[in-house]
């Protein structure tokens, strides 16, 4: 399923005593200093621009007020335009994530007392109002920027014209980048534990469908979903939502008002309620529970690990062929092991920018060495044990064509969606109502908002 990213969020209320003190200018001085569409700016979204910037540990002294007026002018389009183009962001998804994110501050801050304080809010009721515009617009704007690039494909030759054109001075290091595999043993979960999530599960759905409590309720207290436990198991999908098969599948043939029996994904058992089809959108609740691994089958997953490594190090079997063998994970066990980067799908990995966890079990690896058996946990598979050993290193070095294809391509797309975006926003300005206050109009925009 998905995960709460909490940190881009609470960054924001960590600086509490700065929101305040940017509301308290709002109420003395604070005035329109923009218009885009129905859209207003005032004066102290800017500062609130800074102090966003500050919480995430950005250095803002480089960073002018014009600079960050620029960049409201610029999501104020995007959302009104938004709405020209009739993108549809339902309450339902706006609640559902204000939901996690509220969570989210309480669990950082102690209180909801606390949350209001902070923000000068009489009452729940009035910061939800306050946040659910924030977040409505938001999204807005998000799916503005994504209708704009999506679509958006790049050549070959596309490509190779791009990197001819980069002059010789500018041409891109890339950084130390390292090939990894790994070996993954999971401890074997019994039928007996299967079934007792099973059966937990139907008795959910028969309390459920007996009318003695709702389904929202039992998805509350008992899914392990945790970034839809907090509104009741909802999402709302389509076929095109990036959700596992099994999980479309089985929600796909239910009609509304129905509730799935237990079923299996990688992430544990499910049951499933549709609430609403509309056309090609379902909105649903489910709950999720996992077995539980006994220490017997972690101890035993252990010893199977540390006898494949004994076979490895002794010269018996190369690791290729025991992650073909004795490997768990399938989706590197065919392919000895190797692991493919999620951001470039390529095997290789940028030590900058690798997970840090991967990049503490890889750092001090010499290259062809085994590790010691890791125990690792992951949502959907759990605990398991792991192997892993550096295949190959490569040091600092300027950007080749042919040995960093797929990055240059990166680049060049990227190239060709920042050119698509300034066209579409050159466009809109055009035609749409702007009005800029008289304390920036001698601000050099980068966009022609001013339209001179």
């Amino acid at each position: 399923m998905r995960f709460i990213n909490k940190k881009s969020i609470l960054a924001l209320f960590l600086l509490s005593g700065a929101v305040i003190m940017a509301q308290a200018k709002k109420e003395k001085v604070d005035g329109v200093v923009g218009v885009v569409g129905d859209y207003v700016i005032l004066d102290s979204d800017i500062d609130l621009e800074y102090i966003q910037l500050k919480a995430q540990g950005v250095d803002i002294k480089e960073i002018t007020r014009c600079e960050l007026f620029g960049k409201q002018l610029e999501d104020k389009l995007y959302a009104h335009q938004a709405i020209q183009d009739s993108i549809i962001v339902s309450d339902e998804e706006v609640n559902g994530f204000m939901n996690e994110q509220m969570d989210a501050m309480v669990e950082q801050v102690g209180s909801i007392d606390k949350v209001l304080k902070f923000y000068r809010k009489k009452n729940l009721d009035e910061f939800r109002a306050y946040f659910f515009d924030i977040i409505k617009n938001n999204k807005l704007t998000d799916q503005m920027r994504k209708k704009i690039i999506d679509g958006i494909e790049i050549t070959p030759e596309e490509v190779r014209n791009f990197f001819k054109e980069i002059p010789e001075d500018e041409i891109p290091l890339f950084g130390a980048e390292v090939e990894v595999s790994q070996i993954v043993v999971k401890p074997v979960v019994s039928e007996e534990e299967k079934q007792k999530v099973i059966d937990r599960l139907k008795k959910l759905r028969q309390e459920v469908l007996d009318g003695e409590s709702s389904f929202f309720s039992r998805a509350v207290l008992y899914t392990e979903d945790i970034a839809s436990s907090s509104n009741g198991g909802f999402y709302k999908i389509n076929r095109k939502t990036s959700f596992v098969k099994e999980f479309k599948d089985v929600a796909f043939t239910l009609g509304e008002g129905e509730i799935s029996e237990p079923f299996e994904t990688i992430f544990g058992y499910h049951i499933i309620m549709v609430e609403k089809i509309k056309g090609q959108d379902i909105e649903l609740r489910h709950i999720l529970m996992s077995p539980k691994v006994t220490p017997e089958a972690l101890k035993e997953a252990k010893e199977k690990v540390e006898l494949i490594r004994s076979k490895i190090t002794s010269g018996t079997i190369t690791f290729q062929e025991a992650a073909k063998t004795f490997s768990d994970e399938k989706e590197t066990k065919n392919n000895g092991g190797v692991l493919l980067n999620p951001r470039t799908l390529e095997p290789r990995f940028e030590l900058t920018k690798m997970d840090p966890s991967l990049y503490g079990q890889v750092s001090e690896l010499k290259d062809g060495e085994v590790s010691l058996p890791i125990l690792s946990e992951e949502r959907g598979i759990g605990k398991f044990y792991k192997l892993i050993t550096v295949n190959n290193r490569i040091g600092e070095h300027k950007a080749d064509f042919a040995q960093d294809y797929l990055k240059i391509k990166e680049l060049a797309l990227r190239d060709k969606q920042i050119k698509a975006i300034a066209k579409w926003a050159e466009e809109k300005i055009e035609e749409t109502y702007i009005k800029i206050g008289d304390d920036y109009r001698d601000c050099d925009f980068t966009n022609n908002w001013l339209k001179k």
